[in-house]
């Protein structure tokens, strides 16, 4: 899929959401690294996955989460790294999912910390909503990857940086 005629507006908000999901992706995964007992401990709070993969499941997600955060951060693989951030936004939607429909009251562990907490704790409806909307901004980066500042996009040459368009013709600007 070419860039070359993406409008100004779409490379924006593509700059925007991709900040915005690389920005959340690398603080989840940092909070997490200091604490790798915690990140398993959460992991396991779901009851989803086998206990056998429960700690390199703990182990590995902050840091794909961290990899995957600097790759939209620098705007490398956008589209691939997007596909992955959608892809563990959908993993958390249906583990949160799962977690509220069989009354299990976890905290997500979504930013450290995880495991068992009191029913009034848990914040299934907002964790849930926020990731969908992260999945929305990933998705939308898979179908139009190129942004400002990214390593991906640069404009084809002759064309205005700071727009993407052609520059005006001698018609256009009546010389």
């Amino acid at each position: 899929m070419s860039t070359d005629y993406a409008p100004a507006w779409r490379l924006w908000l593509a700059t925007v959401l991709r900040l915005v999901l690389a920005g959340v992706l690398i603080v989840a995964g940092w909070l997490k690294l200091p604490e790798p007992a915690a990140s398993v401990r959460a992991v396991r709070a779901y009851q989803l996955l086998p206990e056998s993969v429960v700690p390199s499941v703990g182990h590995a997600l902050p840091l794909l989460e961290i990899i995957v955060g600097v790759l939209l951060l620098v705007g490398l693989a956008t589209r691939f790294a997007a596909a992955v951030a959608g892809l563990l936004m959908l993993a958390f939607i249906i583990g949160i999912s799962s977690a509220w429909a069989r009354g299990l009251t976890i905290d997500c562990g979504c930013f450290g910390g995880g495991g068992t907490v009191a029913a009034n704790q848990t914040k299934y409806a907002q964790e849930i909503a926020r990731d969908v909307g992260l999945l929305l901004a990933a998705a939308f980066l898979v179908v139009w990857p190129a942004s400002r500042l990214s390593i991906d996009h640069t404009p084809s040459a002759g064309r205005d940086p700071m727009t993407d368009t052609e520059p005006l013709t001698e018609k256009e600007t009546g010389r």
